[in-house]
């Protein structure tokens, strides 16, 4: 609105000057009315005998000449700057009004004139024609007709947006047709402020849309925009802004050509594009008035930026000069389309300024194009241009040869234009406070998720058996851990358990090599036999510990190594009450009950069936099962078991601990007994081992996880295997294999059971190898 009243205001005080009469100052003196001065405007008139006329605005001049500041009386500015494209236009409309005048089947009986002013491209121009047009300069009210008094039928013009905006004002209060060739500012498509303005160009609104979905083509989010100090420039860009907001780039910054040069204006645009890190500016402008801003990105030297051009200067022969290549090289944008138009270029080359001396406005171009001066003209020289009247040299084939294709752009041959790179997979974007959505940081997804497309606003979460690989972009499966066989920690278990069961094996084959022989005989033979197959179960069901977990092997392997616990601690504990038997008459010198072997192997069945019992309850009731263990290690699934119960497997194990106890107090305390008891010396060693390992294990099996915690309660088991089978069967296969003399009657004694009494029979055996003593115990 701010521009609308200016423009009006000028408008009114002008025509008032123009039209202004004086009146005599005396009373006797008529009243008259004259005319105080016209407008100063160069153009084209053939407005006689024609039916119609047309009028016509074009910048043939780029600029007025500033008025001396002196002068105390206004006049109408002149113009400099041959502007040959302006001049072309105005040409291709004389030419076009004489075709159709020339033509029987266009307007029969019609011929058309024409009045042509030239707006040199300022506001006060345009307002001055558009003035004339409605007024004439002759009379003080529109009458809607030229200065011939032929009548006008409408107007051509003007050639800049804001040029067209100014007269329409004017032009549109009395609904005078105007046709508009050039000027594409949306705002001249509202009926309401602008009613007979026409247009045969499309809206800027339709450009801007199309900027962005090119910009978009090429992944640019990060633009800067520079617009002329018009209607044109800022109507462009604003509709501009607001397509990019809906496409969700950003404005990097946005900055303003003045129309009258200002340093500081043209210093702060050109600082913007220097400082900001967008490499890709849209330049809504004409050609005209970019003309300074170009000149200062020579200055500066800003070469590295890629500009989208508006349809007022992507096709400009002012720009498109090989100095500027480096600068402006490879700018895109949207033409006019182009047609050629029959007889226009002959009529062109046919500007000749002898025909017409008064013709200034040819004896200009002339000068101009051809760099001389008119015999006895009074015409300025202005050799500011070189110029092919085809208008072939608009086309800016050099300036888009540098520039790359969409497949190219995969290759930093296109630039580069963002606020932030897109987030790389594996992180997301972290949104900036109070800055554009195009600027952020890119923040690594959270352990369990990941950002699988770059650019990703929030990172995904993998599923429960999948875990993010090293870089976050993609969930993979979760590396599944047990105690394989294949590993070199279970490979070594394996042997050790196996090496193990081959011991007792070998053991168990010289008791039977030598089973009538005093010393295999010596504490209930049987006993002995039972022990070897329960080391041998309890050595063999570690390995059900080992290879990837089942349900029956989770089910089997602790209630196989309880059954075996407890059917070698029953066994020990038959000899071990023995031994605390004998050791009770050693001391007591008198005569005692023994008892029966076939009490003893009561107390191992009793033992072994209440451990079975409490077993099968444990597999029917809360049986163990195979558990996926994700808790313990988020990037692995350990495969353990599930104990199920916990009371029934303190029971079953509880049941081995009080056997153990058992065993451990009888044979401490029968631990005195003379040397030819030393088996329990031996027993007492074996339960201290046994003891120790479990104590050992409790705290080292609670600090482990994983395939780790298997492999503590395998050496566990297998340390105290190996530790009953060394403390109680060791010594005694030293003396069958390495002292046989040592296994006799005699050295090891006997004491007989026919009236079922014991006689103590004491005999002292001394070892002639580290002073080890076979004990003579109880014979079967």
């Amino acid at each position: 609105m701010v521009g609308r009243n200016k423009c009006l205001a000028l408008g009114f005080l002008t025509f008032l000057w123009a039209e202004l009469c004086t009146e005599s100052k005396g009373e006797e003196e008529e009243q008259t009315c004259r005319l105080l001065g016209k407008f100063d405007l160069n153009g084209y008139v053939d407005a006689k005998n024609h039916s119609l006329i047309i009028g016509g605005l074009f910048p043939i001049h780029s600029r007025t000449i500033p008025a001396n500041e002196s002068i105390l009386e206004p006049v109408s500015a002149k113009c400099e700057g041959f502007n040959f494209r302006g001049f072309r236009w105005m040409k291709t409309m004389i030419h076009t009004i004489k075709e159709i005048n020339e033509r029987k089947d266009i307007l029969p009986n019609i011929t058309l004139g024409y009045q042509i002013f030239d707006t040199c491209f300022t506001i006060s121009k345009s307002v001055e024609a558009a003035l004339v047009f409605l007024t004439g300069q002759e009379e003080n009210k529109p009458n809607f007709r030229n200065s011939t008094g032929a009548f006008l039928a409408g107007i051509v013009g003007a050639g800049g947006s804001s040029l067209s905006v100014a007269a329409s004002r004017i032009l549109g209060l009395y609904y005078l047709p105007q046709v508009g060739y050039a000027s594409t500012c949306s705002i001249l498509s509202d009926k309401y402020q602008f009613p007979s303005y026409l247009r045969t160009i499309a809206s800027d609104k339709i450009q801007s849309e199309a900027m962005v979905r090119l910009i978009q083509h090429f992944g640019w989010v990060w633009i800067g925009t520079i617009a002329a100090d018009d209607d044109y420039g800022k109507y462009g860009v604003k509709i501009f802004k607001e397509n990019m907001e809906n496409a969700n780039l950003c404005i990097a910054f946005s900055e303003i050509i003045p129309k009258v040069y200002s340093y500081e204006k043209m210093q702060k645009a050109v600082d913007a594009i220097k400082t900001s890190t967008a490499r890709v500016i849209v330049l809504y402008a004409s050609d005209i008035d970019l003309s300074p801003f170009v000149l200062e990105m020579v200055y500066h030297n800003i070469t590295d930026r890629t500009w989208i051009a508006s349809e007022a200067w992507i096709t400009s022969a002012l720009i498109a000069k090989p100095e500027y290549f480096p600068y402006f090289g490879g700018s895109i944008g949207f033409a006019i389309p182009r047609t050629d138009i029959p007889g226009l270029k002959e009529f062109l080359y046919d500007v000749q300024p002898n025909r017409d001396p008064n013709d200034v406005l040819t004896i200009e171009f002339w000068q101009t194009a051809f760099n001389c001066t008119w015999p006895n003209s009074s015409v300025p020289y202005n050799s500011d241009h070189r110029v092919n009247m085809t208008g072939k040299e608009d086309r800016l084939h050099a300036m888009s040869d540098t520039f790359c294709t969409g497949e190219e752009k995969l290759e930093d041959l296109c630039p580069h234009s963002v606020c932030t790179d897109v987030c790389p997979p594996g992180t997301r974007k972290g949104i900036r406070q109070g800055e554009p959505i195009c600027c952020f940081d890119c923040i690594p997804c959270a352990d369990g998720y990941v950002s699988q497309e770059p650019g990703q606003r929030e990172c995904e979460q993998c599923r429960e058996d999948y875990w993010p690989n090293a870089q976050k972009s993609e969930c993979v499966l979760k590396e599944v851990e047990f105690l394989a066989y294949d590993d070199p920690l279970g490979f070594t278990l394996v042997i050790l358990s196996i090496f193990g069961t081959l011991a007792v094996m070998a053991v168990t084959a010289v008791y039977v090599m030598y089973r009538h022989t005093p010393l295999v005989n010596a504490n209930d033979r049987e006993l002995s036999f039972l022990i070897q197959v329960s080391l041998i179960i309890t050595l063999l069901s570690s390995m059900l510990s080992i290879g990837r977990p089942y349900d029956w092997s989770c089910m089997s392997r602790h209630v196989i190594l309880a059954l075996g616990f407890s059917l070698c601690l029953s066994c020990i504990l038959g000899k071990t009450i023995s031994l605390f038997l004998a050791y009770r008459i050693s001391q007591s010198k008198t005569r005692l009950t023994s008892m029966h072997p076939l009490y003893r192997k009561i107390i191992v069945l009793i033992s072994v069936l209440v451990e079975i019992g409490i077993c099968a309850a444990y597999l029917v009731l809360e049986p163990p099962r195979v558990y996926k263990n994700m808790e313990s290690q988020n990037t692995k699934i350990i495969l353990e078991c599930n104990e199920g119960s916990i009371e029934f497997l303190c029971s079953i194990f509880g049941i081995d601990i009080f056997l153990a106890l058992l065993c451990f107090l009888t044979t401490f305390v029968a631990r005195q007994l003379p040397d030819n008891y030393y088996e329990g010396k031996c027993i007492t060693f074996g339960m201290l081992v046994f003891f120790i390992v479990w104590i050992s294990f409790v705290p080292a099996y609670l600090s482990t996880k994983g395939k780790f915690k298997v492999a503590v309660e395998i050496f566990a088991i297998l340390a105290s295997s190996y530790g009953l089978l060394g403390c109680i069967f060791a010594p005694r296969c030293f003396i069958i294999l390495l002292r046989p003399k040592r296994n006799t009657e005699e050295i090891v004694g006997r004491i007989s059971t026919i009236d079922k009494s014991i006689q103590l029979i004491s005999s002292s055996v001394s070892s002639e190898i580290n002073n080890t003593v076979e004990s003579t115990v109880l014979d079967d």
